[in-house]
């Protein structure tokens, strides 16, 4: 079986990830314990081809909107990574919010990655806004830096279908990153089949122009048990089309609704990207700290996962 770096190498399709949240940082010692030996027993039961750890951050200043539930800061994710789950023998995509903390503090964590055994995979995450204030730092900037201080750093960018929607260049975006040296992308948590079957159909038509070969495209998937859940996605900028915010609003278990959803959504996508000759991959997000949508991921990325 081919592991995450070669799946890459060989842009194949059927990539397999799973996603989360780092614990709070308020988590006491052994509330903490307990919380990675969980994830630890899921990691090694479901053996993804790679965990994705968010690096997740308030984004207050992308929209004027209250936010849902309140920002309570997590542990850094590579943190999380390397010293709490250093015995999950699974590799580890860190996301980094290129505005978390300062140059520097990027500096020092780009050369600190010669130091480790594995191949280290990260994607580099931009401003959630214009208006972010942050250390100032760009995105082709941090890329830059990442090329100069660590070159062997395996890394991802993210595509957002949305925000292609409305400014149909999201696939150009894509290209940007993957010219800085993105070698897969992956995209935001998908419930708008249309905006993303439009991204995929404009990235394969630019690939037909100039000739290139496509990265593989990692599409995130992320069960939904309730009312809450849905307004604090649409906060975050997912999209939901309004038959489909329907059938979960109006459904007796918004749970398993959402899950046979994501099944739907997933197999179109398939198709499609199939239909486009480009390698589509699965990431199933669990960022819930509620037992039944933990199971529901679980049980996602197993279905999807025997699709291939």
């Amino acid at each position: 079986m081919k592991t995450f770096i070669q799946k890459i190498t060989d842009r194949a399709e059927g990539i397999c990830l799973y996603g989360i949240a780092p614990p709070k940082l308020a988590t006491d010692p052994a509330a903490l314990q307990t919380i990675v030996q969980h994830h630890s027993d899921r990691f090694r039961s479901i053996r993804p081809d790679g965990l994705i750890i968010y690096d997740i951050q308030d984004e207050s200043e992308r929209t004027h909107e209250p936010r849902p539930f309140p920002f309570l800061p997590t542990l850094a994710p590579e943190v999380y990574a390397d010293v709490h789950l250093s015995a999950v023998d699974i590799p580890k995509i860190v996301y980094r919010a290129i505005t978390r903390g300062s140059r520097e503090g990027l500096v020092e964590w780009l050369d600190g990655i010669h130091a480790r055994v594995q191949p280290q995979v990260s994607v580099l995450v931009g401003a959630a806004s214009s208006r972010s204030v942050g250390n100032g730092l760009k995105l082709a900037e941090a890329y830059d830096l990442t090329r100069q201080r660590a070159p062997e750093l395996v890394l991802g960018g993210i595509a957002i279908a949305e925000r292609h929607s409305r400014t149909l260049d999201e696939h150009e975006r894509m290209f940007a990153k993957i010219d800085h040296g993105c070698r897969f992308i992956v995209t935001q948590a998908v419930y708008d089949v249309t905006s993303t079957k439009s991204l995929l159909s404009d990235y394969a038509f630019a690939l037909a122009e100039r000739g290139a070969a496509p990265v593989p495209v990692v599409i995130t998937l992320s069960p939904c048990g309730s009312e809450k859940t849905i307004a604090f996605m649409k906060w975050l900028g997912i999209g939901f089309p309004r038959w489909l915010e329907n059938e979960l609003r109006h459904s007796s278990d918004i749970l398993a609704r959402s899950v046979k959803l994501c099944e739907a959504i997933f197999s179109e996508l398939l198709e499609f990207a199939r239909e486009k000759r480009i390698p589509l991959g699965i990431n199933v997000e669990s960022v819930s700290i509620r037992k039944s949508e933990i199971e529901a991921s679980v049980a996602l990325f197993q279905t999807l996962r025997s699709r291939w």
